[in-house]
């Protein structure tokens, strides 16, 4: 079987097509030629990958900042023989190289889906990190490129190529252990300090070629003190943690819940960006309730210390978590970090059954990319879109809401489980000195099945989801 076979082969196994995988191993002329497209910190994690791949080849690298590509290609270079690596700073050059099959890409969160959406289109398979979009609109022409172009596109929920979360699911469902799911509840209680306040715009780093970092965004001076991560915290480019490390563990929700192929129809959030005065924009501490059935899922997000905003105190915990999930059965409840290691208990708090990390994302991809292995099609792009969807939502319902008393928000929750995890929300607020603080009450939000906002604030939420894109940096069409 000849390279072209091969994958073709592995882009009709991205499409869901149920093959069986190859007997034989993969010819090193056969292997799969990757570019990774983003190559500082995760990026990094996406090289390492590649190299240790029998079934791939690191073919070329690309990012815009000329600093990064010359350390990084350097320290490649170093430990191992690269002769022939080639080096971008255009992902749109990338993409429309004939000479590379596939692309995996770790930039900032407002190019994932523009990278991603124009490399399928030029018949690349696609590994891209989460979210796997910045706005729900461009996650669903993502989902639709998939469909439209045959290809593989693969994203970095991880869990999804863990085998823990998978096995405690199935024992859950073949051992009826602990009965119905109540509640689905996710955690992301991480320190993140003030990124600072610049007083003038700053400079990007030297050589770095800020239109394409910018991509679709609006041209802005760089108003933050550290480039190249605090990007996360503006919202034009990140999601706040909500979309950052949320998206993981909303996955788990959607997951325990069964994996729906809606987005739910009524949600909203509470909270805001407290204690800091600085150049970001996105929440700190913020509660998303949605309504889902069978069970509802509840996410909580706290970037604030235990008190006194004292990072050296620690961070909350919930049933021992700082960051993961805890599903809520009639029986008792599943405790999941982010490794993770997954612990069943019953309602005394008794261990039942415990596992372990197993997988490994970045080669489920190549492995199916190559036609070895078939996609599961909760590893594909429709899952990765409305997993990183759960987390704008939750955004946008808060980016609609008014600020007001935590006496009044409190006085206007008719849920049980929004009043219990608002009150400990106010306690947290209290430990660290804020307990007069002001937050924003969001407004319900929800869509249909085809993923048209409803409620009263739907043409306020279509406006807000449906970004501006620079016309050089339009998304392609998918239709």
């Amino acid at each position: 079987m000849n390279r072209r076979q091969l994958l073709k082969r592995g882009a009709f196994l991205g499409t869901g097509a149920a093959l069986a995988p190859f007997a034989q191993a993969v010819g090193a002329n056969d292997q799969l030629r990757v570019a990774v497209i983003g190559i500082r910190s995760r990026g990094r994690s996406h090289l390492q990958a590649v190299l240790k791949s029998p079934h791939a080849r690191l073919v070329a690298v690309c990012d815009v900042d000329p600093a990064v590509l010359a350390k990084e290609v350097a320290a490649l270079k170093k430990d191992h023989s690269l002769p022939q690596l080639r080096t971008f700073s255009d992902y749109r050059k990338v993409c429309e190289d004939k000479e590379i099959d596939a692309v995996m890409i770790a930039t900032p969160n407002h190019t994932h889906a523009l990278i991603a959406i124009t490399a399928a289109a030029q018949g690349k398979h696609v590994y891209v990190e989460k979210p796997v979009s910045h706005n729900v609109h461009e996650g669903r022409i993502l989902a639709a490129a998939q469909k439209k172009f045959g290809v593989l596109i693969a994203h970095g929920f991880q869990h999804r190529s863990n085998s823990a979360w998978g096995e405690m699911f199935a024992w859950l469902r073949e051992e009826k252990a602990l009965g119905t799911l109540t509640l689905a509840r996710g955690f992301c209680y991480k320190p993140r300090k003030s990124i600072g306040k610049v007083s003038q715009p700053q400079t990007p780093p030297q050589g770095l070629d800020y239109s394409l970092w910018l991509g679709p965004r609006a041209e802005e001076p760089v108003r933050r003190q550290q480039f190249h991560y605090d990007w996360h915290w503006q919202s034009p480019y990140g999601n706040g943690d909500l979309g950052n490390q949320g998206p993981h563990q909303l996955d788990i929700c959607r997951w325990a819940i069964g994996d729906p192929a809606a987005l739910p129809r009524q949600l909203f959030s509470i909270g805001g960006r407290l204690a800091h005065t600085d150049d970001g924009d996105v929440p700190n501490t913020q509660i998303v309730y949605y309504d889902t059935e069978p069970a509802p899922i509840l996410f909580e997000v706290r970037g604030l210390p235990q008190k006194g905003l004292d990072y050296e105190a620690g961070m909350d915990r919930y049933r021992g978590l700082s960051i993961g999930n805890v599903l809520e059965y009639e029986g008792g409840y599943v405790t999941g970090d982010h490794h993770p290691t997954c612990v069943a208990y019953d309602r005394d708090g008794k261990e039942l059954k415990r596992f372990q990390q197993r997988g490994d994302a970045f080669g489920e991809f190549i492995e199916a990319a190559v036609g070895r292995k078939k996609q599961l099609s909760m590893q594909n792009a429709e899952s990765g879109h409305l997993s990183s969807a759960m987390a704008h939502l939750g955004n946008h319902s808060l980016a609609l809401g008014k600020q007001q008393s935590a006496e009044k928000i409190a006085a206007s929750l008719d849920s049980p489980l929004v009043q219990e995890s608002f009150q400990r929300m106010r306690e947290h607020l209290l430990a660290n000195g804020l307990g007069e603080a002001s937050l924003g009450r969001g407004v319900p939000l929800g869509v249909d099945a085809d993923e048209n906002f409803l409620g009263d604030f739907a043409a306020q939420a279509k406006e807000l989801d449906q970004e501006s894109y620079r016309e050089e940096f339009a998304l392609p069409k998918v239709s």
